[in-house]
């Protein structure tokens, strides 16, 4: 079943098209990659999707319900979450504090109940910090909980971005470019927690330029070139692809 539709969506900036007439399908349940060279765009893509920007034409479709146009709060609140390209952490901040700020979505209490110290609003606390530690616990930070989210090393702040992003309960959760500055060893564990994620009942969706992981985790995928789809399909397909080659990969096959 499609969890998220896109269907024939584009997005200006100026004269510059930088999403040309996209559909595409993503299955629940399933690990879908959206590639492409440098400048494709890709991170437009899952800008408009979650509400960063309004499409000019088409729709996004997200469990039956039209979201273009919502705001990223709303988009948040309906099950969609994601990480950036680039790093989005409350530096100073410890990583637990990181990572209820993704929870803050779910928690129901209102200003007096927080002014007053109400006993629905400290369980409804302590249930989200909970929460949060099985996340931290889930990616590996549960020991880095009180440390300042910019003290953490690279890829650990990749990692804490994630467990902020599934604290929010998503259905869907988007990562872009996830394995960027990580090395060959936290790569490989990224590998697992991203599957593990997916074993959760969570649909991933990824931008990733490193094409190995991509082609050990993802089922399909899309491969954008100057806002337009130019193949879709299974990984080993699309690695044949005349266009992608072209386009993309060149000649350099050690690029997979």
């Amino acid at each position: 079943m499609s969890l998220l539709r896109l269907e024939e969506v584009s997005k200006f900036f100026g004269g510059l098209v930088a999403v040309n007439d996209l559909s595409f399908d993503v299955e629940e349940g399933s690990i879908v990659g959206l590639i492409g060279p440098n400048g494709a765009g890709k991170t437009t893509v899952f800008n408009c999707i979650t509400g960063n920007y309004t499409p000019e034409t088409g729709r996004i479709v997200f469990d039956g319900k039209s979201i273009a146009g919502l705001q990223p709060h709303r988009i948040v609140e309906l099950g969609i979450a994601r990480t950036f390209q680039t790093i989005r952490l409350f530096g100073r901040l410890p990583v637990l504090e990181n990572t209820l700020a993704g929870r803050h979505c779910r928690m129901k209490a209102g200003l007096l109940s927080c002014m007053f110290r109400t006993s629905a609003q400290r369980r409804e606390e302590r249930e989200a910090v909970a929460r949060c530690m099985d996340e931290l616990h889930f990616v590996g930070l549960a020991k880095q909980y009180a440390e300042p989210a910019g003290g953490l090393a690279y890829g650990s702040q990749r990692l804490l971005e994630i467990a902020r992003a599934l604290a929010s309960d998503p259905r869907l959760i988007i990562l872009d470019e996830p394995a960027g500055g990580m090395n060959d060893q936290e790569t490989v564990a990224l590998v697992d927690t991203i599957k593990d994620i997916r074993n959760r009942g969570i649909t991933v969706l990824l931008i990733e330029h490193d094409m190995r992981l991509v082609m050990k985790i993802c089922e399909k995928l899309i491969v954008l070139e100057h806002g337009a789809m130019i193949a879709h399909g299974k990984p080993e397909d699309v690695r044949r692809n005349p266009e992608v080659i072209e386009a993309y990969l060149g000649a350099d096959d050690e690029k997979w």
